[in-house]
């Protein structure tokens, strides 16, 4: 209908005759959408057996009502049915982002802002490659994904939402040649625009997708770092860093009474998945076309808010999930006491500073013998040290709860 009033404003003879009045008498045909009107369509569909055709010919019904036969054959004038549905699709899409999408991600992205926040003091110590390493602070790593989301949204936010519009193969063929002294291009650039869209200035009969494709591989990226976060709060859930509140009559499982388990990691994780798959299937199928046209993207963009869908359900139980958290403090401070040989590394630098001969080696071998080391073993090391007693005092106010850097 949009293009209809357009297209009726660009063309000398048929723009005088529709006026404000009547404009939006047609737009009152979309306005006034039905689920009545929808079956007509699809009643004439079933003789078409074209769906894009099907709405032409519903428009074209209605418009001896509207007193506007007089442009009925300027109903899809010049245009193929891909310029209707490569317009429609990212609006669709651009609707979903910014109404749905991109707000409930940012609820997300500030509700672990304020976990951060919360336990910016709590020391904790530190895995890498599943082994105790040098000790951080829980709200710094929370901050970690809070940043790696907000990078990956603005990535996504610069990628422009674009639609193809141009006739049956992208030359504007059926325009030019019926109104060869119309800029066409600029007419097609500023229709897109008015419906804020970016137009592909080439294509062939269908969009070129590679925006849409980037659309999806950078919510497949935002995705895999949410997959990332599912796994680490599952991870600590698992050692007793965080409980989790308990609702009365829920059941953890059907045969040990005593557990709780984290489904709501665990479901948004099989979610974010699932909207990956298909996501990725999206980007890497519909930018590849056979020459001009085929219709294998026609059967698949369909599903373009499919992994939307499966990544909202996953917003959501990350969110419930972080909401039943309970921090167990002493459980991560038990972690920190019993795992003194992560102060190694401090002192083998301060060691080097101070000129010592081998630090690292003389640490290597204190801490690699297989026997735990505490905080009487690290105590006792650091006496038999050749260094001044300032150094000494230094090194033995060195603990695993305070050697977090910054």
């Amino acid at each position: 209908m949009e293009y209809l009033i357009a297209l009726t404003q660009a063309i000398p003879a048929l723009s005088k005759a529709i006026t404000e009045p009547k404009q939006q008498a047609l737009r009152q045909l979309y306005k006034e959408w039905s689920t009545e009107a929808a079956q007509e369509v699809k009643d004439i569909e079933a003789t078409t057996n074209h769906d894009v055709k099907a709405v032409e010919y519903y428009i074209k019904r209605h418009l001896p009502q509207l007193g506007l036969e007089e442009i009925e054959e300027y109903v899809h004038f010049g245009l193929t049915s891909q310029d209707v549905n490569n317009t429609a699709f990212p609006l669709m899409l651009r609707e979903a982002l910014h109404e749905v999408y991109l707000p409930t991600l940012q609820q997300l992205i500030e509700q672990l802002r304020q976990l951060a926040n919360e336990w910016h003091d709590v020391a904790m110590l530190a895995r890498t490659h599943g082994q105790p390493a040098s000790p951080t602070r829980l709200g710094k790593e929370i901050m970690v994904f809070v940043y790696r989301l907000e990078q990956q949204t603005k990535a996504l936010e610069q990628v422009p939402i674009t639609g193809k519009f141009g006739g049956a193969t992208g030359n504007f063929n059926a325009h030019h040649v019926a109104y060869p002294a119309i800029d066409w291009v600029a007419f097609g650039n500023s229709f897109l625009t008015s419906l804020g869209l970016e137009r592909e200035q080439y294509t062939t009969q269908i969009s070129n997708y590679d925006n849409l494709a980037a659309l999806f591989e950078a919510m497949a990226r935002i995705n895999t770092i949410l997959i990332d976060l599912a796994r680490d709060f599952w991870n600590y859930i698992s050692m007793g860093y965080f409980g989790q509140k308990i609702k009365a009559g829920e059941v953890g499982s059907s045969a040990m009474p005593h557990k709780v388990n984290p489904i709501d990691f665990e479901n948004a994780e099989g979610n974010l998945g699932l909207a990956n798959a298909v996501a990725l299937h999206l980007a890497s199928k519909l930018p590849i076309s056979r020459l001009q046209r085929d219709l294998t993207d026609s059967t698949v963009i369909r599903n373009q808010l499919v992994p939307m869908g499966y990544t909202m359900i996953a917003f959501s139980s990350l969110s419930k999930g972080l909401g039943k958290l309970v921090i167990h403090p002493e459980r991560i401070a038990h972690d920190l006491d019993c795992n003194w040989a992560v102060v190694a590394e401090a002192i083998q630098t301060i060691l080097r500073r101070e000129g010592y001969p081998h630090p690292y080696e003389t640490l290597k071998a204190l801490t690699r013998t297989g026997e735990e080391i505490s905080q009487e073993t690290i105590a006792h090391f650091i006496d038999t040290l050749e260094v001044a007693e300032e150094v000494k005092a230094e090194l033995r106010q060195i603990t695993p709860h305070n050697y977090v850097g910054l």
